[in-house]
């Protein structure tokens, strides 16, 4: 009482209930019988239905788990449901159960009579408790895209018998068109036939239904319709039968008279007027005979006396008649005449002139729509209700996300008051609202749009603050400092209320501000105060601190700081945390050079406080690693200035080193536009948690830097252009949650890693594997080619020559192909010549990504080139002298130059080994092969600036060579060359001379592992053995030529092929055939 005299008034509030800050401090008491058992029932409730949302046709189900105690058996509850605060019955839509423990109810077929708040009532005796939530039910799926809602609450009003007014209520979709009106539709009860009862649509939402069959029962439906379609029928209404209860009551209450004429009916009047129809209704005579009576109803323009009969065949039987067929803007006057079978008695008194038109209006828009905060996805809208609004019906209020410019409905059930909580909204997000009248004639225009507002949990007050302490003091005031609130409410704390009293006296007084310290004036010197602080936002003052130990008022002299404050850490993880402060307010007699900060575990005596930095920090922050995983830290801060180091600050709160399951991190990104975030998410954050970002651990004051973009659980500081300027440590802070927080670093180095990305996302290239390259096919054709790493389906290219982009089909021929799956891009032309020196670029493009590679052919090197493109692979020939290496070229130069290498030597050509060109044939040849000769062989070809390579391996060791070069290897397994290849080891002349008709017989010894394939020739052509020559190859090495009689014909070159899978050699001879008279001398092999 003495901090917080009643006289201040302090109120706590909580949602809608201002509580006295008193009464917090007294306790609940609970009267108890003298049995034992408490004085009424506790009764709670679990596993509570939340607000539901359905749509029409769907099956819904809400329910609550019930606990009553004391449990007394044979003592059982009532269970009762409300919507609206109406009691609900159960029916054919409503079904409810209750088990003992749960009390459930169930919507069979959704509709939207069927929205509202329903409320859970269980009553024990004179006691109950009720629990409630919204239920929301949604419009169906339309038929025709772009119909209107159903109607709803479908009502018979004022039946009789052969006449009743059907009443309903607008739906609060249109389908995006206006409505044009309704249909009402009639069924007789027991049948299934629908009948419309309207040719035209009727917008007004009563309308009155004649011809019905006295003594039967009929149910309505309407629809709606709007330029796109009909809507679906409403719910049907309840049953309603044609009967006058005027007349039933008559009979019951005397005999009429008979044969007597009817009087005039009593008491006219038209209670409906609409641009479509006039009501009519009046009291029946009193002498109206033993019989019924009928009714005529009769009508001219007002100022005349022209009556004409409205019913001119059939009387009606109804006190209530609808005069349809009327001349919009025009007065009338009505009156009605009885009749029976006695005759048609006088008319009635005429009404008033009644001007054909609706005489209720559209009401008026609603005014100052408010919205406010209510939970984390639900928002309290209120409105003034329109002036001279007359029969309302409800209210519609609908929803928009600030910039979609899309509405959506909040309700589907008109609501009365000017109170609604919307349901179903995103946490985070901005919404606007605007809200609509009903009455029977129609929807009012929108409102205006409401301010908008952020969807947040409902604001609290603040926890209270702690560790107040004394940060500068002189003769007669003091300032002040003291730990934040550790919750702050769900927004910003708006100041602090402290009382301060002398400890030996008390008189309290208030002190009011908005900052972390203050300072307290008009005290006393050398007297001792104590303290006690209260937060306030716009909820209300939270609770006050404990008060604070004693402190005295006297000058401080001291030369060195006085101490740091708010000393807070955040980042806390598994081995490090970072420790922020704020500079002393008394900083001593010169200015303060730095800091020292201390730390120790918590339990540990004073004497093991150890410092965490040798030399004083400039900053005010420090990243603290090295801590044991699991252990409670305390930490302080020292101020220091020239005179010295002062006295240190409060000891922060214990904090354990580790890092808590979930924890995330600030992560950088670099989006496919080349912009740059860092990004934070949380997946503990309260109703009234926010993301607040920092630099260096201030706040960030300057948004032409940065813009951050905060929804639900993430969060992401954008930079606008990264440069030096945004260097430094970002940290971001979830606030209302346990420490959640994080860091990221930006240095130099860090910054130009991002920059680099940056703009590689922003103009992605193409990866290649191979630049551009040409070769000569075996045809020659010229293939142009790339490789890129990797393409996509969508990836093409472009194929440009000398800056003009090339098409198949052309004047030349052209085979273009791009080959997403391996990446390979190619462009095969049919030849090469002089008009097509210039630069082949091929240009691609995969989504964002691109790139381009580009080669030359230009100059007199051109053909040189080609010659050297041109090379086929190297071949091995075995010959009578030893091996021949050879490739052909299609286009071969004298300006080619050409090397042979064996084992990544030079050969030196001999006797023994030699090269030439022969032709097309570049050749080398090596005599008398030896194990020595085994190995890699490599012709070069160098065209004046790139070498070309052909190689092959003798000895099976194959190896690939990397470069600008052309490589094109052929591998050969040569290991047995030398050795198991197919040779003739001898026998055969090289020329032999014969006389005609003469016998010749050659034979040889051919060797190979496994044993060669032998064959012959005649003159480079198959020769095959025959009645004149007979081929033999004996016991797989002998081999013999046999010709019995020679003639000229036989002349000619004879080569034996032996040819295995080591090799092939060949050996010739030369058969000359003369007449005798021409050469004497035979010869004989």
């Amino acid at each position: 009482k003495e901090l917080f005299p009643e006289k201040l008034n302090w109120n706590y509030m909580n949602k809608e209930k201002a509580v006295s800050f008193s009464q917090t401090f007294f306790p609940c008491t609970v009267g108890v019988t003298p049995h034992g058992f408490a004085s009424r029932f506790e009764i709670k409730f679990i596993d509570k239905f939340e607000v539901m949302f359905g749509r029409e046709g769907e099956t819904m189900s809400l329910g609550c788990t019930v606990v009553i105690s004391p449990d007394i058996k044979r003592f059982k509850p009532d269970i009762e449901w409300y919507r609206n605060g109406v009691l609900i019955t159960p029916s054919k839509w409503v079904q409810m159960h209750w088990t003992g423990e749960r009390a459930s109810l169930t919507l069979t077929h959704a509709n939207k009579e069927d929205e509202g708040l329903y409320t859970l009532r269980v009553v024990m005796g004179e006691y109950y408790e009720e629990y409630s939530g919204y239920v929301f039910v949604r419009d169906a799926d339309a038929e025709i895209p772009g119909a209107p809602g159903a109607p709803l609450d479908v009502q018979c009003l004022d039946a009789n018998k052969d006449y009743v007014i059907v009443s309903w209520k607008q739906p609060a979709v249109d389908g995006g068109n206006p409505i044009l009106g309704y249909f009402i539709d009639r069924c007789e009860v027991g049948t299934t036939h629908w009948t419309q009862c309207n040719e035209t649509p009727v917008k007004f939402a009563r309308f009155p239904v004649t011809g019905l069959i006295e003594g039967r029962s009929y149910i309505f439906r309407v629809r709606a319709v709007n330029r796109a379609g009909v809507s679906l029928p409403s719910r049907v209404s309840e049953a309603v039968a044609a009967l006058d209860p005027a007349d039933r009551a008559r009979l019951r209450s005397k005999v009429s008279l008979l044969g007597v004429i009817p009087g005039p009916p009593t008491d006219l009047q038209v209670i409906e007027a609409t641009k479509n129809y006039v009501v009519l209704s009046w009291k029946p005579p009193g002498q109206r005979g033993h019989e019924g009576i009928m009714y005529f109803v009769e009508k001219c323009i007002a100022g005349t006396e022209d009556w004409q009969r409205v019913n001119t065949e059939i009387p009606v039987k109804s006190p209530r008649f609808a005069v349809f067929d009327l001349s919009e803007g025009k007065s009338y006057c009505f009156r009605v005449r009885c009749c029976n079978s006695a005759g048609i008695g006088e008319p009635s008194e005429a009404t008033e002139a009644t001007v054909v038109d609706d005489k209720l209006d559209i009401p008026k828009p609603p005014g100052r729509i408010m919205p406010t905060r209510n939970t984390d996805t639900s928002v309290v809208v209120t409105w003034t209700e329109p002036p001279d609004a007359k029969e309302l019906v409800g209210y519609y209020i609908e929803s928009s996300v600030v910039g979609s410019g899309h509405w959506e409905p909040c309700n589907n059930n008109p609501v009365k008051g000017t109170r609604f909580i919307c349901h179903g909204l995103v946490n985070g997000e901005k919404y606007i609202f605007r809200v609509r009248a009903v009455n029977a004639a129609g929807l009012s225009e929108f409102s205006q749009d409401s301010e908008p507002i952020e969807v947040q949990a409902a604001i609290a007050a603040p926890s209270p603050p702690y560790d107040i302490t004394v940060l500068e003091s002189v003769r007669d005031s003091m300032v002040l400092g003291w730990k934040q609130p550790k919750a702050t409410g769900g927004t910003e704390i708006t100041g602090y209320y402290v009382n301060y009293r002398e400890v030996i006296g008390p008189n309290p007084k208030l002190i009011s501000t908005i900052l972390l310290d203050l300072q307290i004036e008009n005290l006393k010197e050398n007297m001792v105060y104590q303290f006690q602080v209260a937060a306030a936002n716009l909820a209300g003052v939270g609770t006050p601190s404990l008060p604070s130990k004693p402190f005295k008022c006297e000058e401080w002299t001291i030369a060195v700081p006085g101490p740091p404050h708010d000393v807070t850490y955040t980042e806390v993880r598994k081995d490090s945390l970072v420790l922020l402060w704020k500079e002393p307010v008394y900083t001593g007699r010169s200015p303060i050079a730095g800091y020292y900060i201390d730390m120790k575990e918590t339990e540990a005596k004073e004497e093991h406080w150890r410092s965490v930095n040798e030399k004083p920090l400039q900053k005010k922050f420090l990243k603290i690693a090295g801590l044991t995983e699991g252990v409670s830290y305390v930490f302080r801060v020292r101020a220091t200035n020239q005179a010295g180091v002062g006295r240190p600050s409060d000891i922060t709160d214990p904090v354990v080193a580790e890092t808590r399951p979930g924890t995330k991190e600030v992560v950088v990104n670099v989006d496919d536009d080349g912009v740059i975030s860092l990004n934070f998410e949380c997946d503990q954050m309260s109703p009234n948690s926010k993301f607040v970002w920092s630099k260096n651990y201030e706040p960030i004051e300057d948004d032409s830097r940065l813009d951050i973009d905060s929804k639900g659980g993430k969060s992401k500081a954008i930079f606008k252009n990264l440069g030096e300027d945004d260097l430094g440590i970002y940290s971001c802070v979830v606030t209302d949650t346990d420490g959640v927080s994080s860091g990221y670093t930006i240095d130099e180095e860090e910054m130009k890693r991002l920059l680099a990305l940056s703009h590689e996302r922003k103009f992605p290239t193409i990866p290649l594997a191979s630049e551009l390259a040409v070769e000569i096919l075996e045809k020659g054709e010229v293939r142009f080619w790339l490789q890129a790493e990797k393409l996509s389906g969508n990836a093409k290219a472009n194929f440009v020559f000398n800056d003009k982009e090339i098409f198949n089909g052309e004047v030349r021929l052209y085979i273009m192909k791009v080959d997403q799956r391996t990446g390979l891009v190619e462009m095969i032309m049919d030849k090469l010549e002089d008009k097509d020196e210039g630069t082949y670029t091929f240009q691609l493009q995969d989504g964002k990504a691109t790139n381009q590679s580009s080669l030359v052919l230009i100059g007199d090197g051109i053909c040189v080139l080609l010659a050297a493109l041109s090379a086929t692979d190297l071949k091995i020939q075995s010959t009578a002298e030893g091996i021949r290496l050879y490739s052909f070229v299609t286009y071969y130069v004298d300006d080619l130059r050409v090397g042979w290498v064996h084992n990544d030597t030079q050969i030196r050509y001999t006797d023994r080994v030699k090269t030439g060109v022969t032709g097309e044939q570049i050749w080398l040849q090596i005599n008398e092969p030896t194990p020595q000769d085994k190995g890699k062989y490599t012709m070069e070809l160098f065209d004046g600036k790139t070498g070309h390579k052909k190689t092959v391996d003798l000895s099976g060791q194959g190896g690939t060579e990397s470069g600008t070069q052309l490589i094109l290897r052929t591998k050969v397994n040569y290991a047995h060359f030398f050795s198991d290849r197919a040779r003739v080891l001898g026998g055969l002349p090289d020329v032999v001379t014969i006389q005609e008709g003469k016998a010749l017989n050659l034979s040889c010894t051919v060797w190979g592992d496994p044993t060669p394939e032998v064959s012959w020739l005649k003159n480079e052509k198959s020769f095959v053995s025959d009645a004149n020559c007979i081929l033999k190859f004996e016991a797989g090495k002998n081999v013999s030529f046999t010709i019995s009689a020679v003639s000229t014909h036989d002349s000619g070159k004879y080569s034996l092929v032996v040819k295995n899978k080591y090799g092939t050699e060949t050996s010739d001879v030369t058969v000359s055939v003369f007449i005798p008279e021409e050469e004497p001398n035979a010869c004989w092999l």
